[in-house]
């Protein structure tokens, strides 16, 4: 069945090959897990292709100001290598002397968006230290990956995402792992609605308890609409063959599964 469909995975960490297993195995440490994949592009690009994957968007955060040009400059050259596989997110770090001339700087490389990760930076979503950054991706059409939710931390709080959205209503966000990580119907019922919000499925179900994983999924895509949910896996944390099985499970028409896997991500990163 997956032969039938173009498939995009949205949602993708990866690192230079010499600091790729420590950088997995920090996350995993972060959140408890045991990665599928090795954080390096080709495995990315194997893995995912035996599959059926198409195309990637592929990112990674830093987590000091120092980080940001050299993270930048390895997604856009991994970019430009292979561009008919891969679409590159920038990174930004709102301590950096001049954040916005880290989006211009991103932008001139050819970068397609931005990821953020208020968790691992230490930074809430609506820090104003941010707000340089989102007035120029909403000028500058750039869409921002977020990583939203979490019971843990106050960072990413959807109620945080909520005034951004408001205060920049032309900027397009994508509040990853359906808006809220680890607080799920939660965010859907703050957020779902916002006209300038899409949500990824990442990371969901692996974490979900009880054995109603999928009816919960089908009533979140129902709820934010299947026009705004983009396919991501999360890759290094989760394998394609996993997550894909899973989401072809789903009581979904062809349509349906078609714009979830690749048309909703192309009208945003496209």
């Amino acid at each position: 069945m997956r032969n039938d469909f173009e498939i995009w995975d949205a949602h993708c960490h990866v690192y230079p090959e010499k600091i790729a297993a420590r950088a997995v195995a920090g996350t995993d440490a972060f959140y408890s897990t045991v990665a599928a994949g090795l954080g390096t592009i080709p495995d990315l690009i194997a893995a995912g292709t035996t599959c059926g994957v198409d195309k990637f968007v592929i990112q990674s955060v830093a987590t000091t100001p120092k980080q940001v040009a050299s993270i930048n400059r390895f997604i856009a050259e991994a970019v430009a290598a292979d561009p008919e596989k891969l679409i590159g997110l920038g990174t930004i770090h709102p301590l950096a002397e001049d954040i916005a001339a880290d989006v211009r700087e991103l932008k001139a490389l050819g970068l397609h968006g931005i990821k953020i990760h208020p968790d691992i930076q230490s930074y809430r979503i609506d820090d104003p230290l941010f707000f340089p950054a989102y007035a120029l991706c909403e000028e500058l059409d750039l869409p921002i990956l977020m990583h939203t939710g979490d019971s843990r931390y106050d960072y990413s709080n959807p109620n945080r995402l909520i005034p951004v959205l408001q205060k920049f209503p032309r900027l397009r966000v994508i509040g990853a792992h359906f808006g809220g990580w680890s607080i799920w119907e939660e965010a859907a019922e703050k957020l779902a609605g916002m006209p300038n919000l899409w949500v990824d499925c990442s990371s969901t179900v692996p974490f979900m308890k009880g054995e109603n994983q999928k009816i919960r999924v089908e009533k979140l895509i129902r709820k934010y609409g299947v026009d705004r949910v983009l396919f991501g896996t999360d890759y290094p944390m989760w394998s394609h063959e996993q997550e894909l099985d899973f989401f072809f499970t789903l009581d979904l028409t062809d349509e349906e599964r078609r714009a979830i896997l690749s048309e909703n991500a192309k009208k945003v990163y496209g």
